[in-house]
């Protein structure tokens, strides 16, 4: 998720606009730049790598001294990781220097236009589109104040997707103009200067006053006239204000105790940004990149999942989606265990593979095991350009942005969805569904940014129930159908943060064994499945509450909003919003993060770094 950093003010540009940039380095990262304006003339550095690349950089090519600036450290969508790539853009004339967060889904329509007007891109990138664009506009429009912010509204209008963009043009060097859809952009108000960030923490060690854009909304920060904020089509608005309540200290986790938080709550904007842009003009569903012809994939017959950890759940998760729907066989397979036992593949296997950082090397190894028994490889993946991707035949990349905390929560969300896309896709491709059959699927996707929201707006009475579950010695979790993988995340989740015996078990086989251990007082975390679905399982996961409530169990149930069956049996009932059975998971896995995280929190345990573990897995 890029950081996007703006300054006009009196003291200099490239201090205020850097120091927001290191702010933002939690956000992660792959590339940096700068633009200032000063007397009249765009002066830009940008680098590859991290931002002390472009501090050297700038330490040996100094830029003019300039009190109004712009910053950016990007994260990787349209176009690898380069000097080329990375923002600010600069328009064809020169005129207009452009940073951007999000993706822009009509790119490739408006690039085209651009180059038939004659215009050379010296980039990959969908940024680049709208610096050009703005600076054509720019021409067209009438002289006066507030062009550029005219300009931008026009530009914005013809944009779709997700973005923030922030511009500055040498015609007014005295003025800074943004825009903002589905992606976050946030306005500092100094003593007679202004800031830009996408969040506080680009701005919180020179002020606390902020002021909140809302959707569709462009503001101009003008030196002498101030701020003005308008919608695209030019209605004047009044930005939401409020003071921020922590200091300079707590910048980096934007506010949060623990970077997990955070990535927690920013898993609604991390299921959308998923599903940004996978729908084509003609209804079809994209992924990223594939390398495989329409016929190899109806050659498919047989699917092995392979993946780690919490990506392995998401893979089980992907299991019963993917059967449903494209009616194919699928195996889901933990990749240190996957070569190992020599398994039957060919031509017509297809291997899904699913890695957050793109390096996990047992996965890694896996795919090239696959590779060399000739078959077929997509990758879902958080990380553009790293390994796995690089050596898969396809790829869709999950664009949940960077993830600081070890245990993984919004990556994990951003998986599952990533799995029904691909099972979508794969449905589509051999025929299995109809073009409206999958948009109402897709529709149905769509909405679980809302439905995640909304839970995350009741967890205060789980984070209560954590803390008095605190000195527990034992938590199981139970769960059938999907909730089965979500009950082996809520038991690893507590494992890996709170260092509690925590198992997860199919509902169905507690009586084969694992009711033995129920004892008086242990609590019993229940994923109760939807009533409302054909074959449900619902009454039968009802009983099971009965049974380990009869045995002394203090059962914590999650169901659906609506399902009254489960509430004589609950000693704690965590309500979810109804939602298609196997879109399940994406709901009731949030209250489970939470839960684990105040567990370990009121334990006195590091939440974003446990003990013994590592972000990504680089050795088998």
């Amino acid at each position: 998720m890029c950081g996007i950093v703006g300054y006009v003010g009196p003291q200099g540009a490239l201090d205020v606009v850097l120091e927001g940039l290191r702010r933002l380095e939690y956000r992660g990262y792959d590339s940096a730049g700068v633009a200032l304006l000063s007397d009249g003339e765009l002066s830009t550095a940008k680098k590859a790598g991290k931002l002390a690349n472009l501090e050297k950089e700038l330490a040996e090519q100094p830029l003019p001294a300039a009190t109004i600036g712009i910053g950016h450290t990007r994260w990787a969508t349209h176009g690898g990781p380069s000097d080329r790539n990375a923002h600010p853009h600069v328009s064809a004339d020169g005129t207009v220097a452009v940073i951007h967060n999000g993706i822009i889904e009509n790119f490739a329509a408006l690039r085209a236009e651009c180059e038939a007007s004659g215009i050379e891109f010296s980039s990959e990138t969908d940024t680049e589109v709208v610096a050009h664009l703005l600076a054509a506009v720019y021409e067209a429009t009438p002289e006066g104040e507030g062009r550029l912010a005219e300009a931008m509204r026009g530009v914005c209008q013809r944009l779709e997707g997700a973005f923030t963009l922030v511009a500055t043009h040498v015609a007014e060097p005295d003025t800074l103009v943004a825009a903002r859809r589905s992606s976050p952009l946030v306005v500092g108000v100094g003593d007679g200067e202004y800031f830009l960030g996408s969040d506080v923490a680009a701005f919180i060690g020179h002020t606390r006053e902020a002021r909140e854009l809302g959707q569709d909304q462009v503001v101009e920060i003008d030196r002498t006239r101030g701020l003005t904020v308008t919608g695209f089509d030019g209605t004047p608005a009044e930005p939401k204000a409020y003071t921020v309540d922590w200091d300079a200290a707590a910048a980096e986790k934007g506010g949060y105790d623990w970077f997990m938080l955070k990535e927690i709550a920013e898993q609604p904007q991390a299921v959308a940004d998923t599903l940004l842009g996978r729908l084509g003009e003609n209804g079809e569903l994209l992924l990223d990149e594939v390398r495989l012809s329409d016929e190899e994939l109806r050659d498919i017959d047989k699917i092995f999942v392979v993946s780690c950890g919490t990506s392995y759940h998401a893979g089980l998760i992907a299991k019963y989606a993917i059967e449903h729907w494209t009616r194919i066989p699928v195996e889901v397979e933990v990749a240190s265990e996957f070569r190992y036992r020599d398994p039957v593949l060919d031509r017509s296997t297809l291997v899904i593979v699913i890695s957050q950082s793109g390096e996990t090397m047992d996965t890694l190894m896996a795919l090239r095991h696959a590779k060399e028994q000739k078959a077929r490889v997509l990758a879902i993946c958080n990380a553009n350009g790293s390994t796995i991707p690089r050596e898969s035949d396809a790829v869709l990349y999950t664009h949940a942005g960077p993830e600081i905390a070890v245990a993984s929560t919004k990556a994990f969300l951003s998986q599952i969805v990533a799995c029904y896309l691909v099972g979508l896709f794969l449905a589509q491709v051999r025929g299995i569904k109809y073009e409206d059959e999958i948009a109402a699927i897709v529709d149905d996707l769509r909405r679980l940014p809302e439905a995640v929201e909304k839970v995350l707006e009741q967890m205060e009475p789980v984070r209560a129930l954590g803390r008095s579950l605190a000195d527990a010695n034992t938590i199981l979790f139970l769960g059938r159908h999907v909730g089965f993988p979500v009950a082996l995340e809520g038991a690893l989740k507590l494992k890996e943060l709170a260092y509690i015996h925590a198992e997860g078990f199919a509902a169905g086989e507690l009586k084969h064994g694992p009711i033995a251990v129920i004892d008086q007082g242990t609590p019993v975390v229940v994923i109760v499945p939807s009533p409302r679905s054909r074959n449900s399982v619902h009454g039968k996961v009802v009983s099971n509450i009965q049974e380990v409530r009869a045995r002394g169990a203090r059962t914590i149930v999650i169901a659906e909003e609506g399902d009254e069956d489960v509430v004589p049996y609950a000693d704690h009932l965590i309500r979810v919003p109804r939602t298609p059975t196997l879109m399940a998971p994406v709901v009731t896995t949030v209250p489970l993060q939470v839960l684990s995280c105040e567990i370990a929190d009121t334990r006195g345990f590091d939440v974003d770094q446990p003990r013994n573990l590592a972000k990504s897995v680089t050795v088998e």
